[in-house]
Formats: structure tokens, sequence, C-alpha cells
């Protein structure tokens, strides 16, 4: 068709949604991130229970492609949109002001870790981490896969993230995932709860999420 026949309402309804699709491709593009089971402030995607969640409320981490988890967080928006970084622990600023008090309570996932696997990427390498968060994912995949009785979902994320690897796989181990402990489920979760506890005590770790107190 000749566009010099076209009128003027239906150039400008293809140039409005031209636009639009452009735009879209950008905010996909500039939201992809360097390295997806991280999120940019340090959580690790992989151990969030909204991660294992199905359905529009479950969460694939703030680094795949556009994610919701990235909508309205300011440290996102710094660390990948405008600085194109993997996590803000390639930033010479970090750790700058957005992280003061970022780590001090939870929201449905521990925020504990937060700025220690920061220092750990920093000083260690983001591969090094990345090994280590690999194991702690395994791990817990065999805790939902054997051990989740519906209720315990959040609790082994916490586990999983905070515990050291080597109390995570004997916790795991000694509750029974070779087949030598209870055959109901419900039975192997409180199993493994009661072992993940009872090490927690040890390492002088709390499994609960904290809570941000009434405010003033």
């Amino acid at each position: 068709m000749n566009e010099s026949n076209v009128s003027p309402d239906i150039v400008s309804r293809r140039s409005f949604f031209s636009h639009q699709s452009v735009m879209v491709s950008f905010m996909i593009k500039s939201a992809a991130k360097k390295l997806p089971t991280i999120g940019a402030c340090g959580l690790g995607c992989a151990l969030c229970p909204r991660y294992y969640t199905e359905g529009k409320s479950r969460c694939a981490g703030c680094g795949n492609d556009y994610s919701s988890a990235a909508i309205g967080c300011k440290i996102y928006r710094c660390c990948v949109k405008e600085k194109d970084f993997g996590t803000c622990a390639e930033c010479e600023s970090f750790p700058c002001s957005r992280f003061e008090g970022a780590d001090a309570v939870d929201s449905f996932v521990t925020h504990r870790k937060m700025v220690a696997n920061l220092r750990s990427i920093k000083g260690s390498g983001a591969e090094a981490f990345l090994e280590e968060q690999e194991k702690r994912r395994v791990l817990l995949g065999r805790m939902l896969a054997e051990f989740n009785d519906g209720r315990s979902k959040s609790f082994f994320c916490v586990a999983a993230a905070l515990l050291p690897v080597e109390v995570l796989r004997s916790a795991v181990e000694n509750a029974g995932s070779d087949g030598t402990g209870p055959s109901d489920v419900k039975s192997r979760a409180t199993a493994l709860r009661s072992k993940l506890n009872e090490a927690a005590m040890k390492e002088g770790i709390d499994l609960q999420l904290r809570k941000a107190g009434p405010k003033k």
C-alpha cells in the first residue's frame, strides 16, 4: 500500500505501536542480568521460597529477563539498569547507603547473608560463590522433594541459605533421605526440621525469619 494514501490516524497508530514494541524490547534487554541466580543485592534467588512457588506468585529471580522482583528495587535499578553490573560487588561504592539496615530484617526470604554474600563475591569471585550456591540449591532441592510436608518450604529455604553446606548435607543424610527414615512425608519433615534446628543451635544460627518491629 502506498503510504501517501494511508490516513494520518493509521500512521499515528502504527508509530505508537512501533514505539511501544521498541520500548518493551529495550526493557527486556536492559533488565537482563549477567548472574541470573544471584540478586543484585546478594540474595540467592535459587534459595528463595518464591522461586519454588507455582502460579502467578512465582518469582524466577531478579536476574531472569524482566522480572517482577526488580520492579521498584532501588538496588537493582542502580546496579543492573544504570551500571550494567551483575551484582553490587562489582561497584567501587559497595557497600553504599542503600545497604544501611538492609540485612537487619527479613521479608519472605532471609536477608542475613545479603552483604556477606557480596563480600564473598568481591573477595573470591562470582564463580567460586556460584559453586557453593549450587551445592546449597541441590541440597534444598532434595529437602523440598523428599521432606516437604507442605508447611516446611520457607524453613528449608532459610536453612539452605544460612547453614554451612556440610552441616546441611549431614542433616539431610541423617534425617533419612537415603530411605532409612520414616516412610511418610510428615514424619520425614519433622525429623529433618529437628536435625536442622539442632545443627543451627550448635552453629549459633537462628533459623526463624526476623520481622521488622512496629514503627515508632
